[in-house]
């Protein structure tokens, strides 16, 4: 172990290797939270794809624009963490979801209907909203 850590440590400075640690369990801990937070108050037929979804309709157009733009960049920033998740602590699939879920791009639905429409992802998102007494979630028969 002591010739792996040297070897690395001529490649990349300790400090950093620090900080990427200590993101690391941020980003291991925030998500712990923010996930069940997050997928626990979505309603019950979000990802189906026979549902319609409108993103603040009736708003101002400006602040319409500024909130997409907001969502977006926030979407991003989980998709990207969802998928360092996938080499580091964390759940990247379900973060990589969010991330998924608030970024604006064509096929974005079906894309969100597949990963949630895997087997082991819906039981684990079902099983969360179960523990807040929440409905479980419905799909689209195709999906």
């Amino acid at each position: 172990m002591d010739a792996f850590l040297a070897t690395v440590t001529q490649y990349v400075p300790v400090h950093v290797l620090i900080w990427l640690t200590v993101c690391s369990l941020v980003g291991f801990i925030g998500t712990l939270i923010a996930i069940p937070f997050i997928m626990v108050r979505l309603p019950a037929d979000y990802f189906d794809t026979r549902t319609p979804r409108h993103w603040m309709k009736n708003y101002n157009p400006i602040i319409r624009l500024t909130g997409l733009i907001v969502k977006n960049v926030v979407g991003a920033v989980f998709l990207l963490a969802g998928l360092a998740m996938l080499f580091l602590p964390g759940q990247g699939i379900l973060t990589m979801l969010i991330g998924i879920s608030l970024l604006d791009f064509p096929g974005k639905r079906k894309l969100e209907a597949k990963i949630v429409g895997q087997r082991t992802v819906l039981q684990a998102l079902n099983a969360m909203r179960a523990k807040f007494d929440k409905p479980p979630l419905t799909l689209a028969p195709d999906s």
